[in-house]
């Protein structure tokens, strides 16, 4: 038997291919002054509790504030990148460990600013932007917190509960250690004929696989350890869900929905219009599944037959250098100086490109306001790992804009704006690919690429979201959250959304427990919006650079400075309308006709 090939360790990885932290912090010595001068500065900002009563005092403190903040987010984004560039380095290990106390520490100093705040009349509080006019810098950042002031307690519950954090998030934690260390699923023979311990990334490789014995053993293998403990995997989700609803009641708002959109004054109406748009266009997901049954040439479509490839094999290998010279060739619609902010994450080493032992599996973009933004990547020589660099370089190249153009106070941007930006980016890359390589092949898989990525993305996304708002619902009428009931309206849920060409199995009616997502709050809707919003983006971008490409630097540029709903206008995008979902539909239905004409030839 031939040796598997072996991770190499982090002190042979060439330094060309690391991201350089030393901008950051150029050593451990130089974090632990910074770590300390945090300490410091908490302990003074608590000492300014009650004092926020003139113009003078409230702008001095958000000074104060936002100089700290500034620094705990460097101390906290170098540890946790060193955890995840090593995490078998205990040192790495032990950095991000007190950073995470650091900003506990510093979130409980700084908890009465904004009870504080929400006590101060409307009267009193315009008259300090009139008394020091240069707190009109904070202007909208105070307003944002102020127009939730309805919905704050007194000071001493905002700390109670803000004491109480860690208690809520246990249904997530404790899913989180039965899902990813506790739960074993057993061996299942692999495409060798190897026994292999199936894990969750195996199982996602053996869904993947041309052999459907293979699929559908790594399938019921893992669905049978989900329903051995389904009722323990009902109890955490219920119990996630019911920490949701309490908060939410807690601070006086009808539904949790109302209560985790409120921030971002996301209207009602942009949930619930992607939610029905979806459902009105379900038609043309049907249509894709029923291509896929006949292109894999079965008589009963499982849903462990969802993910395996039906574009077939595809000889295009591409090394990091080769990415690079795509991806400029790709975004270059969005002109020279988005391109020359592209260059500068290739030269200055703002990407951790390839895989070492004890490094962070995936990909992300990280940083903070006062560091470059980073990129983490795995890098294998394929199509996939080009798409995922170039998602997240439109991640980070919407922080470098955002960080260039705006103040500390509006320098980031909320989940609502983020995938948008790299989901463009994907677009583009797509619409590139298409015009420049002729060959059936190719053309074939990035179709189905593409197809692929809408689907998960707008359809299963959108599937998840009303399988969440459901679970709110029921919860708050009263409703027992039992593994019967989630899994009677899953199963329900899946088959609407795929169609009659997906068997109805038992197994999918378990995918619940398994979702990570369902944890997050409301989350999971933003990922639809988002591609959609960059569909439409993209197409406008490609059928009209001159009108467009400004509008669309502009949403780049503007960070947090207004509500995000507000931001997507400006772009052209109204979110709370259907009119940006009918038009990636379009696309949608566009690129299913190209590869249904492929395939058939």
């Amino acid at each position: 038997m031939s040796e598997s090939k072996q991770q190499i360790k982090r002190s042979e990885v060439p330094e060309e291919l690391t991201w350089d932290l030393t901008s950051i912090y150029a050593n451990n010595n130089e974090w632990e002054k910074a770590f300390k001068k945090v300490q410091e500065d908490s302990e003074q900002l608590a000492k300014l509790k009650g004092t926020l009563t003139s113009g003078s005092n409230l702008f001095n403190f958000f000074q104060k504030l936002f100089t700290a903040s500034r620094e705990l987010e460097k101390v906290y984004v170098f540890a946790q990148m060193r955890q995840d560039q090593d995490a078998a380095n205990q040192e790495n290990v032990a950095l991000s460990s007190r950073a995470m106390s650091l900003i506990a520490e510093f979130s409980s100093a700084t908890s009465f600013v904004e009870p504080e705040l929400n006590e101060i009349k409307p009267a009193t509080l315009e008259n300090y932007f009139n008394q020091e006019p240069k707190l009109n810098e904070f202007k909208f950042y105070i307003e944002k917190i102020v127009a939730g002031r309805d919905h704050v307690l007194p000071a001493e519950q905002e700390q109670l509960l803000a004491s109480a954090a860690e208690l809520f998030h246990n249904p997530e934690k404790t899913f989180g250690v039965l899902n990813n260390a506790d739960l074993k699923f057993g061996d299942v023979t692999d495409e060798n004929g190897q026994q292999v311990e199936l894990t969750q990334g195996v199982y996602s490789i053996m869904l993947e696989s041309p052999n459907r014995e293979i699929r559908k053993i790594a399938f019921e293998t893992l669905y049978a350890q989900y329903k051995k403990f389904k009722n323990t995997f009902a109890t955490t989700i219920s119990g996630n869900v019911k920490v949701h609803n309490y908060l939410a009641k807690s601070h006086k708002f009808q539904t949790a929905r109302e209560a985790a959109t409120f921030n971002n004054k996301v209207p009602a109406s942009v949930f619930q219009t992607l939610v029905t748009s979806v459902d009105e266009h379900l038609d043309l997901l049907h249509r894709f599944v029923s291509l896929r049954k006949k292109i894999l040439g079965i008589s009963d479509l499982h849903p462990y037959d969802l993910y395996t490839p039906i574009a077939g094999e595809v000889d295009f290998p591409v090394t990091f250098e080769t990415a690079k010279e795509i991806t400029l060739k790709a975004l270059a619609p969005l002109g020279e100086e988005y391109l020359a902010g592209i260059k500068r994450a290739f030269n200055e080493r703002w990407i951790d490109v390839v895989e070492n032992s004890g490094k962070r599996g995936g990909a992300y973009s990280s940083g903070v306001y006062d560091t470059n933004p980073y990129i983490l990547l795995n890098w294998q020589d394929n199509l996939n790992n080009l798409y995922t660099l170039v998602h997240e370089l439109g991640h980070s190249m919407h922080s470098l804009y955002t960080r260039t153009n705006q103040p500390y106070q509006y320098g980031d941007y909320p989940i609502f704006l983020a995938e948008i930006a790299s989901t463009t980016n994907e677009a583009l890359l797509t619409e590139y690919l298409l015009k420049t390589y002729n060959d059936k092949d190719i053309q074939i898989f990035v179709l189905n690429q593409y197809l692929d990525g809408f689907k998960g993305t707008v359809f299963r996304q959108t599937q998840f979201a009303e399988f969440e708002d459901w679970m709110h619902k029921q919860d708050q009428a009263g409703v027992a959250l039992t593994s019967e009931v989630l899994s009677d309206y899953y199963s329900e849920l899946n088959q609407k959304f795929y169609g009659p060409d997906l068997e109805k199995d038992s197994n999918i009616a378990l995918e619940w427990s398994r979702i990570p997502h369902f944890y997050y709050n409301y989350y999971v809707y933003q990922y639809s919006t988002g591609e959609a919003a960059a569909t439409t983006l993209a197409q406008g971008i490609v059928d009209d650079p001159t009108k467009n490409v400004p509008l669309y630097l502009e949403y780049l540029k503007s960070g947090s400075s207004n509500y995000p709903v507000e931001i997507m206008k400006k772009a052209g995008v109204d979110m709370s309308s259907k009119d940006y979902l009918e038009s990636a539909f379009n696309v949608f239905k566009t690129r299913l006709e190209q590869f249904e004409q492929l395939i058939s030839k």
